[in-house]
């Protein structure tokens, strides 16, 4: 068996001159308080985390080129043909084949370069955020700097902050601190165009509630969620200083809803149920109007993440708008029983 022997607590200070720390090899003098320091753990290794998977595949990016290239030269030939069958059926009518066709190449090249001016706002915007947030985090001034006059480059077109971009014009050399002169950019320029986006979001979040609470149809419901959710976030996107195209909205809804997916899946649910259970509608709505405000609490959390994506600062000296900031005129029976 083991012998043990059992100690009773002590208390000493460290400074106690009879405190003394115990050696391998060196007896204690008589009458000491020996400390035993705690052993040390070994530092823990770290694994090198594997390369991330490439964005796009070369085979994909092969596929498509080679898909758009065959229908392009389909669309030219048929085209062509058509002209030809034309001017031998008449003069007058080839011509008017060629302007028709010239009207096509025209309005096609016009479309692409919107869409593609499009793509590079929101990546300029996308780019702006992330160089925000690394100016905060490094307190980088020229960094900032950068920042803050690109994005009074973005919002020079938007009547409503004037005021702001004058303010903010006038104190750009006078902020030392990298930090501070991004918190002060988000302040004058994001504080107008967040109260407007909060107002878009829980507007539209109030409509998707009444609609499909009186509407009959499932698929009328979906329909409306749909465009409604498309024009939320297209709004949004102008508000801010996007211009999406068609292109520009596909990418920027992918965006919306994978954000959505893996940051706000888990804070979706959680403000869900507490402002569902909270107000009681299991026992004070219908089903159907229940179901309708359940589509406004979700059309309002898919706001929420339109606004963080589409955003071009991060939120860090304003408070991001909760759920219970557009979501709070879903349950005006609730509020006026609680006032009551």
């Amino acid at each position: 068996m083991t012998d043990r022997t059992h100690r009773r607590p002590q208390a000493f200070r460290l400074d106690d001159p009879d405190v003394v720390l115990a050696e391998e090899g060196h007896a204690a003098p008589r009458g000491a308080i020996v400390v035993t320091p705690a052993p040390q753990l070994p530092e823990a290794v770290e694994i090198p985390l594997p390369a991330p998977p490439p964005k796009t595949s070369r085979w994909g990016v092969l596929f498509w080129s080679g898909l758009g290239g065959l229908v392009s030269m389909g669309i030219s030939l048929a085209v062509w043909k058509l002209i030809e069958d034309m001017f031998a059926r008449s003069d007058w009518l080839g011509y008017v084949a060629i302007g028709f066709a010239a009207a096509l190449v025209l309005a096609s090249i016009v479309i692409l370069a919107r869409e593609l001016f499009g793509l590079m706002r929101l990546r300029t915007l996308n780019k702006l955020r992330e160089q925000a947030a690394l100016a905060i985090e490094k307190d980088d001034h020229t960094q900032a700097q950068l920042v803050a006059r690109e994005l009074l480059t973005i919002t020079a077109t938007s009547p409503r902050l004037f005021r702001a971009r004058t303010v903010l014009t006038g104190h750009l050399d006078d902020i030392i601190d990298g930090a501070d002169l991004v918190r002060l950019t988000e302040r004058h320029l994001m504080a107008p165009l967040d109260a407007e986006a909060t107002k878009l979001v829980s507007n539209a979040a109030k409509r998707v509630s009444v609609v499909t609470a009186v509407s009959p149809r499932a698929a009328v419901d979906l329909i409306f969620v749909l465009l409604t959710a498309i024009s939320l976030v297209r709004r949004l996107a102008l508000l801010y200083g996007g211009r999406p195209g068609a292109l520009g909205m596909f990418r920027l809804f992918r965006q919306v809803i994978a954000h959505l997916a893996v940051t706000g899946g888990m804070a979706a649910g959680d403000s869900l149920i507490q402002q569902v259970v909270g107000h009681g509608l299991a026992a004070k709505l219908s089903a159907r109007l229940g179901e309708g405000v359940v589509n406004g609490l979700l059309t309002a959390r898919l706001g929420l993440a339109a606004i963080e994506v589409t955003r071009p600062l991060p939120f860090a000296a304003l408070p991001a708008p909760a759920l219970k900031d557009v979501a709070s005129g879903l349950f005006p029976s609730a509020e006026k029983d609680e006032k009551a």
